[in-house]
């Protein structure tokens, strides 16, 4: 059972994510704000940094793939991100602390990296016309925020499931 738990909590993540989008109305901001909940990325970011970085990149690619499968027109865009934005973060953490406010924040880098890259890969394919100024104040900032929330409501139970899953060699 507790084999299978993490799969099934990383796939409600996934789930929460498009659930939450729903039901978050969007004259609720006025038009004005796009928030993009990026739980998921955060739950296999703290999975990196806390348990293993070789499940979080496998995760990584599967649940890239169920992304790009079905959100996007493109398959391979978070196919390949979810994976980088992992490695990434935990190259940086190699050479940071890793207590919560370090941790908080080398997340939220890796959610901007993730949003400004796809929002470039959208301007670059013509998807988007906005500007770098309207995408950082209508959809970067929120987006950043609300995975903030996100972060200090998950941080500890997350973390201290990951540690148990390393102390009980689930993830060896």
């Amino acid at each position: 059972m507790n084999r299978f738990f993490l799969p099934l909590l990383l796939f409600v993540f996934f789930t929460v994510e498009s659930i939450f989008v729903q039901l978050l109305p969007s004259e609720f901001f006025y038009g004005k704000w796009i928030l993009v909940p990026r739980f998921l990325i955060v739950a296999l970011l703290l999975l990196s940094i806390y348990g293993s970085l070789k499940h979080a990149i496998l995760y990584g690619f599967a649940f890239g793939l169920l992304f790009d499968i079905v959100y996007t027109e493109i398959i391979g865009i978070y196919l390949f991100l979810f994976p980088l934005t992992i490695y990434l973060v935990m190259r940086a953490m190699k050479v940071l602390q890793a207590n919560a406010l370090v941790v908080t924040l080398a997340i939220l880098a890796g959610i901007a990296l993730l949003e400004l890259v796809i929002y470039k890969m959208n301007s670059f394919l013509h998807i988007t016309d906005i500007s770098l100024k309207e995408f950082a104040d209508m959809r970067l900032l929120p987006t950043l925020c609300l995975n903030l929330i996100f972060i200090a409501a998950a941080f500890y139970p997350l973390k201290r499931y990951y540690e148990k899953l390393v102390e009980r060699e689930i993830l060896s």
